[in-house]
């Protein structure tokens, strides 16, 4: 499993349509978890923290609104864009559906193609190195789509941990990312690498970004993690 590929929660009960939905986002790139009901899905986001969450409304038990309503009120996944399915189609019910937290609404049935475009919007949102967008900080520019970064035009080489460490940084400048977060984003869940792995690439970005002068635009936070910005 690639370290950037995104990551999408399927929460649908008719397996059938769970398996179009997954097989179609595997074959685009993404990795795919799948939950048949509400109670698994919040058992899932609580063990692999998806990117965006593709939600059914009608579910038994725990519908989708209430497992959007909980998502949303807690600070861990509140920022996970979630897509809302519904056989639902007036207009009262998209507002709810919206109103909840729900950040995109589909009405069923639904083309597999325009909602993976949605997701790829969502996602643009959330993590735009993962769909090849130009990201910029200050005098840096990383190109996702061509995997080339510069620095006061400047063309900078970077090894491949290097690139996914920077891109992480630059989708939320500013933001303080411990070395536990920096692990599951860069290297993957499901491989074990020691933290001080991640001081490591740390010091050899650092390197990098001022291998043609300039001031290091990485921030140490002391107990917490590290920052751009």
């Amino acid at each position: 499993m690639a370290a950037d590929q995104p990551t999408v929660l399927v929460v649908e009960d008719e397996m059938a349509q769970r398996e179009v939905l997954a097989y179609n986002l595997e074959a685009d790139g993404f990795r795919v978890l799948r939950a048949e009901h509400g109670e698994e899905a919040l058992l899932v986001v609580d063990e692999d923290m998806p990117d965006i969450i593709i939600l059914d409304w009608m579910m038994p038990n725990l519908s989708g609104i209430e497992v959007c309503r909980r998502l949303k009120t807690r600070p861990e996944t509140r920022n996970i864009p979630i897509i809302m399915l519904s056989a639902r189609s007036e207009e009262v019910d998209k507002v709810r559906g919206l109103e909840t937290g729900a950040d995109d609404y589909v009405v069923k049935p639904y083309s597999v193609i325009e909602l993976m475009a949605r997701v790829r919007t969502q996602l643009r949102r959330v993590r735009p190195s993962t769909v090849g967008v130009r990201l910029e900080y200050d005098d840096i520019v990383l190109d996702a789509e061509t995997h080339k970064v510069s620095r006061a035009e400047n063309p900078l080489k970077l090894g491949p941990t290097e690139f996914r460490l920077l891109s992480t940084f630059m989708e939320k400048p500013g933001r303080v990312w411990s070395r536990e977060q920096l692990l599951d984003r860069v290297w993957g869940r499901d491989i074990y690498v020691d933290t001080r792995t991640v001081d490591v690439h740390i010091g050899r970005l650092r390197k990098a970004l001022t291998q043609h002068g300039g001031s290091d635009p990485v921030r140490t936070v002391r107990g917490a993690g590290y920052a751009l910005g």
